[in-house]
């Protein structure tokens, strides 16, 4: 059980139980929100929301997701905080656990999401670091089971950057017994010691963690292919570079006819067509991609009722 009070800063951190009773709570609160059910489970909470790194998807979501719960969502940009001044993130952890009931925070460097939740006295989400992406992960597996009906035993095969959402879906894969498998090109791999860490996990599981620089072979007989753009905010100078590196890593009808037939393509977005989705499969696969994106704010609502609440 997850107890209120936590932080949700990697995965891998995450036990089994924990991804389960995540995945089922959001379950829940969509069925309940569809259905215009109230739901205000953190009625007279405050979240504070820090984006050092813009978002459109990451502050609607948790902006509503906050409002729906009953709570109110503060957001704060590094021009509005002293962070962006100079003051250590250790005060600012402080004096912000005074006034708030949980921090969001979207940022570059994973190492300040981590020293932000050392020092704060109330739960730290990462809604997303340059290491990892923990709340779209989470949500690829409620999406995948929405329109495969399960997620142990399956194969999920991702290609391109081996980047935070590589790492990310890396760990909810292997905590939930999916087969994973990464094609990257030379030079662009996971991280060693996230890969060392989901091989442990998958171990538990019964799951695999795959790494080739081979496209077809990651997904060959995948029942789920993700892809993600090439190049992330901050490798915008790196762009031209990177897209004839990883032009062969594009996900199109050739590279999709080594998957399942009936395997289904994701994207977390902003996709860019014509480079590592083409126009074509992105369209196919819409219903499923525009799910995920919706997703986002039931899968989030579950992760702050859950940490927040109490």
């Amino acid at each position: 059980m997850m107890k209120s009070g936590m932080d949700l800063i990697s995965i891998h951190d995450l036990s089994v139980g924990d991804v389960e009773e995540i995945l089922a709570l959001a379950a829940d609160l969509k069925v309940r929100q569809k259905a215009g059910i109230p739901h205000p489970l953190l009625a007279g909470k405050t979240l504070g929301m820090i984006f050092e790194k813009s978002s459109t998807r990451t502050r609607v979501s948790f902006e509503v997701g906050m409002y729906q719960l009953g709570g109110q969502a503060l957001f704060l940009s590094s021009r509005d905080l002293q962070l962006g001044r100079g003051e250590p993130i250790a005060d600012t952890a402080r004096v912000l656990s005074r006034y708030l009931d949980g921090i969001m925070i979207r940022t570059y460097g994973h190492e300040r999401i981590e020293e932000l939740a050392r020092w704060a006295d109330v739960p730290v989400i990462n809604a997303l670091s340059d290491l990892l992406h923990p709340c779209q992960a989470l949500t690829d597996l409620l999406t995948i089971r929405e329109h495969k009906g399960r997620l142990a035993g399956l194969k999920m095969a991702y290609v391109g950057d081996g980047n935070n959402m590589t790492h990310s879906l890396m760990y909810a894969a292997a905590k939930v017994g999916m087969h994973f498998a990464a094609a990257t090109p030379a030079g662009y791999e996971p991280n060693e010691n996230v890969v060392q860490n989901a091989r442990a996990d998958a171990a538990e599981t019964g799951a695999s963690v795959t790494l080739t620089h081979d496209p077809k072979e990651a997904v060959r007989d995948a029942d789920v292919v993700v892809t993600d753009t090439w190049a992330s905010m901050g490798q915008e100078a790196e762009h031209d570079a990177r897209t004839a590196v990883f032009r062969p890593y594009q996900v199109n009808r050739a590279l999709l006819a080594a998957a399942d037939r009936r395997a289904v393509v994701m994207h977390c977005l902003p996709a860019y067509r014509g480079e590592e989705i083409t126009a074509d499969v992105f369209e196919s696969f819409a219903d499923v991609i525009f799910d995920e994106a919706e997703n986002r704010l039931h899968v989030q609502k579950a992760i702050m009722a859950l940490v927040m609440g109490g």
